[in-house]
C-alpha cells in the first residue's frame, strides 16, 4: 500500500473549537477535537477511522472536506495544500471530494423531489449540459438499485435504506474522485447495511473512487477496508492494514475496541477486555498518553511523554511506548 500515490497527506492537522465565556464572550478555553495527527489517504483504497464517540472521527473529515476550517496544519489533495484554495478554488475542487452524510433524511431536502436534488448537483458543477440531465440522473438511480419513477417522488417517500442510496448517487453525480463516508450506514437496519456496503464496494470497483470510512463499527469497518486508523481523543494511535490490525493489534486501546466486536458463535470464547473510567475530556486531555488514565498497563513514561507514530511492520503504526 505504502507504494501508491497518495491523493491525501494530512500533516499535523488541528481543530480546536472555542469555548466563550464572560460578559464580553471572550474565548476562555478550547475542545482539541483533534490534535496534531498525520495520515495519507492512497488512490483507489478505503482507509477507515475508528474509535469511541468524541475520538475526532468525523471532525478529521469536515477538515477534509473544510467544511470547519483547521486551526492548523495542512492537507494535500493530488499534492495541492487545499488550505491555501480561496472560495472559487474549492468550489471547482468540490467536484473530486464528495460526502455521505449519516442520517440519510436530515441530508435531503425535504422540499425537493429525487430529480431536483441530482439535477442541482449536476447543475452546479456543470457535469452534463442541461438536456442530459434527465438522462444522467436515471442512469444515477439505475447505479444506486433505484428505478427510474422514482425521479419525481420526494425523500419522506422512501425507506432508510433507500434515502442512503439517493445520498449515494448525488455524491456520484459529479463524478467524485474522493468520497467521505460519514457513519454512512450507522442509521440503517443490519440487513440493510450489508446491501449498502455492497453497493458501495460495487460502486469503487466501478468508478475507482477512493473512500475515507468514518465508522464506530469495527464489524462493518472489517468488511469494507483496506487499510484501518483507530483515534482516541483526538489523536491516531494505531494505523495498519485490514488484516494486521485485526489479527495483530498492538495498542491497548484497539486490543479492548476488538475485544468488544460481538462473536456470532456462541462456542467461540474472546476475553473481553474492559476499560475503567471514562473518556476524559477533549478540553483538558491528560498530558503524555492519552490513553494512560485508562490503560492497565501504563507506567510513568506514560504519564509525562507524548508517544509517537512507530513502524511496527512497512504497513503497520502504533504510538506506545510499550510497542
Amino acid at each position: 500500500m505504502s507504494k501508491q500515490k497518495a491523493l491525501v497527506e494530512v500533516k499535523q492537522l488541528k481543530q480546536y473549537f472555542p469555548i466563550k465565556g464572560g460578559i464580553l464572550g471572550r474565548t476562555v478555553n478550547h475542545v482539541k477535537a483533534v490534535d496534531d495527527i498525520s495520515f495519507s489517504i492512497y488512490e483507489g483504497e478505503t482507509l477507515s477511522i475508528v474509535g469511541e464517540s468524541g475520538c475526532g472521527k468525523s471532525t478529521t473529515g469536515r477538515a477534509i472536506l473544510r467544511l470547519d476550517e483547521p486551526s492548523g496544519g495542512e492537507i494535500f489533495y493530488d499534492q495541492k495544500n487545499i488550505l491555501s484554495f480561496n472560495k472559487m478554488d474549492m468550489r471547482k475542487l468540490r467536484k473530486d471530494m464528495q460526502v455521505i452524510f449519516q442520517d440519510p433524511f436530515a441530508s435531503l431536502n425535504p422540499r425537493q423531489t429525487v430529480g431536483q436534488i441530482l439535477g442541482e448537483a449536476l447543475a452546479i458543477q456543470n457535469v452534463v449540459p442541461a438536456e442530459k440531465r434527465h438522462d444522467r440522473i436515471t442512469e444515477l438511480l439505475a447505479h444506486v438499485g433505484l428505478r427510474p419513477d422514482h425521479i419525481d417522488r420526494y425523500p419522506h417517500e422512501f425507506s432508510g435504506g433507500q434515502r442512503q442510496r439517493i445520498g449515494i448517487a448525488r455524491a456520484l453525480a459529479v463524478e467524485p474522485k474522493l468520497i467521505i463516508c460519514d457513519e454512512a450506514v450507522s442509521a440503517l437496519d443490519v440487513s440493510i447495511q450489508a446491501q449498502v456496503l455492497n453497493l458501495l464496494k460495487e460502486l469503487q470497483r466501478q468508478y475507482k473512487l477512493t473512500y475515507l470510512f468514518i465508522s464506530h463499527d469495527l464489524g462493518v469497518v472489517r468488511h469494507i477496508s483496506d487499510r484501518v486508523m483507530v483515534m482516541y481523543l483526538g489523536k491516531v494511535v494505531e494505523i495498519a492494514d485490514k488484516k494486521s490490525l485485526f489479527e495483530n493489534p498492538q495498542h491497548p486501546y484497539t486490543k479492548a475496541l476488538l475485544s468488544a466486536i460481538p462473536v456470532p458463535n456462541r462456542k467461540e470464547k474472546r476475553e473481553r477486555v474492559m476499560l475503567s473510567g471514562d473518556v476524559p475530556s477533549p478540553i483538558n486531555p491528560p498530558q503524555g498518553c492519552r490513553f494512560h488514565t485508562r490503560c492497565p498497563f501504563a507506567v510513568d513514561r506514560c504519564k509525562t511523554e507524548v508517544p509517537q507514530l512507530t513502524g511496527v511492520s512497512n504497513t503497520h503504526q502504533v504510538a506506545c511506548h510499550l510497542v
